[in-house]
């Protein structure tokens, strides 16, 4: 079962060092009829990934958009500013099996890759896995609902 609404685009963005992945994951969204909403960098020229996350997030938190995909050189920087937002839970994953957990244990709403430490086809599976992976509920919803900031 997939988490993609058909209602909804997927949010995606990135900063310079993300650039040439977010183009590879675009081509494969666009490949199989995936809605999505870019909110930058549009060039690999150098860039605060500030500058996109927050729009990003937002488009999240507001519902317009579900899920998010985000990357950056770790993944760290984009990741640190999409969960400032209280209505976001970004997962930095280099595995699909730290995908499948963030969606079942954590109800992650934005996946960050780290664009500059996996390959292109790594990224697509982790992204593949993100997509199509439920939220388990049970123990773990009471756990979800502590992480925002009242």
């Amino acid at each position: 079962m997939s988490i993609i609404s058909s209602d909804k685009p997927l949010a995606i963005c990135s900063d310079h060092a993300g650039f040439e992945l977010k183009s590879i994951i675009e081509g494969y969204l666009e490949a199989n009829s995936i809605e999505y909403k870019d909110f930058g960098t549009y060039s690999a020229d150098s860039c605060d990934y500030p500058d996109f996350a927050h729009p990003c997030a937002e488009a999240v938190e507001s519902g317009e958009c579900f899920p998010g995909i985000a990357m950056c050189g770790s993944g760290n920087g984009i990741a640190m500013t999409l969960n400032k937002h209280q209505g976001i839970r970004a997962a930095l994953c280099w595995t699909p099996e730290l995908a499948a957990l963030a969606r079942q244990h954590n109800n992650a709403n934005v996946l960050v890759l780290p664009a500059r430490f996996i390959a292109p086809e790594i990224a697509l599976e982790i992204m593949d896995v993100f997509l199509n992976t439920e939220f388990e509920g049970g123990r773990h919803e009471r756990r979800v609902e502590k992480i925002a900031v009242r």
